[in-house]
């Protein structure tokens, strides 16, 4: 396909992180969206799903290279952010006295 619309920056685009896109205005008033998935596979269009419009998408593949669909879920987020708050916690309750020391000396 030779016929972009225009040419965007990834850096220009907006991540919406409900429908796991990033998205960018088009002039029909929607928008266009390209999953991470898809720029993890080289994938370089972002469509308008109301119009025939298209746009190129720039970024660097390199940053999607190592992408999961893990990741998307964000199941990892939450069991690093629990385990986070759990160590967080653990280290507000942590005394130290001096007691301890002299009693085993």
């Amino acid at each position: 396909m030779g016929a972009y619309y225009d040419e965007i920056e990834i850096e220009d685009m907006v991540w919406d992180a409900e429908k796991r896109v990033y998205h960018y205005p088009c002039p029909c008033g929607d928008r266009f969206e390209i999953s991470r998935k898809q720029l993890a596979d080289y994938e370089d269009i972002a469509t308008c799903p109301s119009c025939s419009l298209i746009i190129r998408v720039i970024y660097d593949p390199l940053d999607y290279e190592d992408y999961e669909e893990e990741e998307e879920d964000g199941e990892e987020e939450s069991s690093e952010t629990s385990s986070g708050d759990e160590f967080e916690d653990a280290m507000e309750k942590l005394t130290v006295s001096d007691n301890a020391t002299t009693e085993n000396h």
